[in-house]
């Protein structure tokens, strides 16, 4: 798969693969790592691929400086062809050939982040997807696993610390005070997941003996000075290695597992085999530095690159067009984990709603927009432009559905029989979820699974209605659902898919109904059922309903669409008050929240100009009272109260329209906000009390979810006294952001005082930076902060650009970069102004940041993939950004393949 270089924009076609021409058994590769020239002896042993007829080997390169090539130990004649090494007179037959390469890189000149290169005078690598190649000319596509062993040299002075893959079986002293190490990975791998790591670090260590038995090293390392925020990524990993064995009986099956962390860092985290290599935002955590968010995102990522030690390590994906093979199942593997870690039913309920908000308010516009593609894409220009939501969240999803069309048990059969058939093998979507279907032939899935693919092979959101009728002579409920998907870019028309819809029947007074279909035995009736849609449009009849019922529908959202059904305010609030389903709870309340923001977005212009009035009352008091009962109803887990007080995102309101004037969507919503501190400001009151002494600080979910709701509680009281002019409440919110014992309080505060305007905002946020300045991760909060803030009297966008300016920021750094700018774009209310200046700033900053790190930039172009949707003036205006971006001269693939599908017809 050849790698595009700036100014084209050739496809890759997924109907175009072909098996490589040659194979890479074993690769030996000796590294002499200097920051401005390090030396690269790649030793290979290939061979022909015996079912694809002869060809010249083709080996890919970007930016290598190439000084030797040997064949079987003497010289060889070859060409270059753009950056590829073209070897045409390899000896012919079957016999192994030896290939030697040396080649010379510049890894401190490395901006992109992709390669080998220096962070804080330490080697790193990312090879995912392509970066390999910008190490050495390689067949650089991941079907292509090879054997390898590594050996490091490097100034023992400056690079204490030498690892790469697999396992470490030699290691000494040079000459000239250099050092050695060597290390040696025992199983086959793609190229992309090699690694390697050299500088000054201190490691967490910890033996752990697995439930087969063995005994294993696990190491964390980092800079020194952070080894004390190490803690919770080990414990996070132990956690994981034992969940993976006792849930689907996968082990670790190296000596030893190393984590290290990276400021310098395009991704989240690499799962590179043994080695993994993390963003230091996901490893890094104490309660003076880290919110509970942090904590638990470090425990999710540390377990989904874990995951991937199998699912991606050991079967990894054909071609990057399977990219949702790995990712999509190890997303699920770190979703289950975390709601098993979770504990309660209502921990694990909010995990799974903070995994379904991510989904509805990125994912859905991204089906939606110009950058739509299937869950399998059949065609990119730029692959680092499909590590999307897509790929992972929806990914994720569909072999949720594959889970709930099998059942718990019947999917850990699947996996086991995956394992058996592909371990060590570069496999496809189809190969997966055929293993899940044979090894439960008598399932749904088996049944329906040519069409189930579908899921694979179509983009765009389905929608799915329900349409029910009751009958009280003959005491039956029919349910009709059907099923539409819009036309997506290259899809002009979509085949229905097959739906997993779990549901249940609520009466009025709030009971749960028995389910029996007609014609099924009265043994078989249940309280919560899964209907199955493989049609366009399909009746259930529930037969002995007694009385009228309230259908609740997609129990745990048990399939990623769409739900249209006409409910009314009563129903929707018997939903909210009595479902047994607390994601249905949840949504009811959601679904309330979004019908009174677009009842008053779309009113008439003279009511409009009421509605968005401070004062405003856009919700009626019967749902006032049903989120009173909520909050005083000590049944429910605090966190699962937040949620369901959070009203629907901007950006989410936005999505259900059809034109969107983003400042009136800001100032409904604010509206609707206001309204909630003022009307509930008793209850609020009554929740600080209760919840505002934290204790001791613990990061499990329980004290999460107080800690959340007596944030969410000062919030609300800041609001109500800015509107009312007492100041009693700021300064309590100011005293918690200098006394906080961790750092989620204080952070909390911090952002009351900052969405309400607070006049002693400035002076908290001025103590927040004197006391941590030294800390980058913290720093980035810092400037997140300020990016998101609510925008009063379009003041966030100068703060913006006065803070591009601070001692503190770094644009080529990704963290200090996303923290900043992609906050502030990706906050409505500040970046769509109608002097169109939010537009202006965006642009220069994509064409000022591809100049360095196209991935980066790439991200953020993606925040005008909406565009079409605006109001005017927005929407011209918009379209002015986008086209200087792409009348750019030599723009990255990576940012006109965005730039040229958003202004794409």
């Amino acid at each position: 798969m050849p790698m595009l270089r700036e100014g084209q924009a050739t496809a890759v076609y997924r109907a175009d693969y072909q098996a490589p021409a040659w194979w890479i058994d074993t690769v030996e590769l000796t590294f002499d790592l200097d920051p401005a020239k390090t030396r690269v002896l790649n030793r290979m042993r290939v061979r022909r691929n015996p079912d694809v007829p002869a060809q010249a080997l083709r080996l890919d390169g970007d930016e290598l400086n190439l000084a030797r090539v040997m064949v079987n130990g003497g010289g060889t004649s070859f060409k270059m062809e753009g950056d590829q090494l073209v070897l045409e007179n390899l000896p012919e037959g079957d016999a192994p050939v030896e290939l030697e390469i040396f080649t010379t890189c510049a890894p401190a000149k490395n901006t992109k982040l992709m390669g080998l290169y220096v962070s804080e005078d330490t080697f790193f690598t990312q090879c995912e997807a392509e970066g390999f190649r910008r190490i050495t000319y390689f067949l650089d596509r991941p079907d292509v696993m090879a054997m390898y062993t590594v050996t490091l040299r490097a100034s023992k002075a400056q690079y204490p610390v030498l690892l790469s893959n697999g396992n470490l079986v030699e290691s000494g002293d040079l000459e000239d005070g250099r050092h050695f190490a060597k290390w040696v990975d025992p199983h086959k791998k793609p190229c992309y997941l090699f690694a390697l790591v050299a500088g000054k670090l201190v490691a967490r260590e910890q033996h752990i003996k697995s439930r087969a038995g063995n005994e294993h090293l696990l190491q964390v390392y980092v800079r020194p000075g952070d080894l004390e925020k190490t803690e919770h990524a080990m414990n996070s990993l132990m956690h994981s290695i034992a969940w993976d064995e006792a849930r689907f009986g996968l082990s670790l099956d190296l000596e030893r597992f190393m984590i290290v962390a990276t400021s310098d860092f395009n991704m989240g985290a690499m799962e590179n085999k043994g080695l993994n290599i993390f963003n230091t935002k996901y490893v890094l955590a104490n309660q003076a530095t880290a919110t509970d968010t942090d904590y638990f995102n470090i425990e999710s990522v540390v377990g989904h690159e874990y995951f991937h030690n199998w699912t991606g390590d050991r079967v990894t994906c054909r071609d990057w067009f399977q990219l949702s093979l790995k990712e999509g199942l190890t997303v699920f593997r770190d979703q289950e984990f975390s709601m098993d870690m979770a504990g309660s039913a209502s921990a694990r309920a909010v995990k799974r709603i903070d995994d379904v908000r991510v989904l509805r308010t990125v994912q859905f516009p991204e089906d939606a927009g110009p950058m739509a593609h299937p869950v399998r894409p059949d065609s990119y220009i730029e692959i680092n432009n499909f590590y999307t939501v897509t790929i992972y969240e929806k990914g994720a999803e569909v072999v949720r559905m594959q889970h709930n069309l099998v059942g718990r048990e019947g999917f850990a059969r699947g996996m086991k029989l995956y394992f058996e058939r592909h371990d060590g093998h570069a496999v496809t979507c189809d190969d997966f979820s055929q293993a899940i279907a044979d090894a439960n032939p008598d399932s749904p899935l088996a049944q329906h699974l040519p069409q189930f693919r579908r899921w694979y092979s179509q983009a765009g959101t389905p929608v799915l209605k329900a349409v029910g009728l009751y009958d009280a002579a003959a005491q039956t409920y029919t349910l009709t659902l059907s099923q539409r998907c819009a036309p997506t870019v290259g899809q002009p028309e979509k085949l229905p898919f097959v739906i997993p819809v779990q549901m249940g029947l609520i009466s009025a007074s709030g009971q749960e109904i028995a389910l029996r279909l007609q014609g099924e035995d009265t043994a078989q009736a249940a309280k919560s059922r899964m209907l199955v849609l493989a049609e366009a449009e399909q009746r259930f009849v529930f037969t002995n309903v007694t009385e009228a019922p309230v259908p609740s529908l997609l129990r745990s959202f048990s399939a990623p669409v769409v739900l249209e059904c006409d409910f009314s305010d009563a129903e929707l609030l018997t939903l909210l008050a009595h479902d047994s389903d607390p994601f249905n709870q949840w949504e009811a309340s959601q679904r309330l929240g979004l019908r009174y923001a677009l009842k008053a977005i779309t009113a008439p212009a003279d009511a409009a100009d009421t509605d968005s009035q401070p004062g405003a009352q856009l919700l009626p008091a019967a749902f006032m009272q049903a989120l009173r009962e909520v909050l005083g109803n000590d049944k429910l887990d605090a966190a699962f109260k937040d949620l369901v007080l959070t009203l629907p995102s901007e950006s989410y309101i936005a999505e259900q329209l059809a034109e969107v004037d983003p400042q009136r969507v800001h100032a409904v919503r604010e509206a609707m906000q206001l309204q909630l501190a003022t009307a509930l400001q008793a209850d609020w009151e009554a929740l600080w009390l209760a919840h505002s002494d934290t204790g001791a600080y613990r990061p499990d979910h329980v004290s999460a979810g107080r800690r959340a709701l007596a944030g969410r509680a000062l919030t609300m009281l800041c609001l109500a006294s800015a509107q009312s002019g007492d100041t009693v409440w700021p300064g309590k919110a100011y005293q918690r952001c200098k006394d906080a014992g961790n750092m989620t309080d204080r952070s909390s505060a911090l952002s009351a005082l900052i969405y309400s305007a607070s006049p002693l905002a400035a002076q908290a946020l001025q103590r927040f930076h004197a006391l941590f300045q030294q800390d980058a991760l913290v720093l980035d909060k810092w400037f997140a902060l300020q990016g998101s803030a609510c925008d009063r009297g379009g003041n966030v966008l100068p703060a913006v650009k006065t803070l591009m300016k601070h001692p503190d920021f770094q644009i080529k750094n990704p963290n200090r970069a996303r923290s900043l700018i992609f906050s502030f774009c990706n906050n409505p209310g500040a970046f769509h102004r109608t002097d169109a200046a939010g537009y202006v700033f965006w642009a220069d900053r994509v064409i000022e940041i591809d100049g360095f790190n196209p991935q980066v930039a790439a991200r953020l172009a993606r925040v005008m993939d909406r565009w079409k949707k605006l109001a005017e003036p927005y929407r011209t205006a918009a379209q002015a950004a986008i086209e200087r971006v792409a009348a750019k001269p030599n723009l990255s693939n990576d940012v006109r393949e965005v730039i040229t599908r958003a202004l794409a017809d």
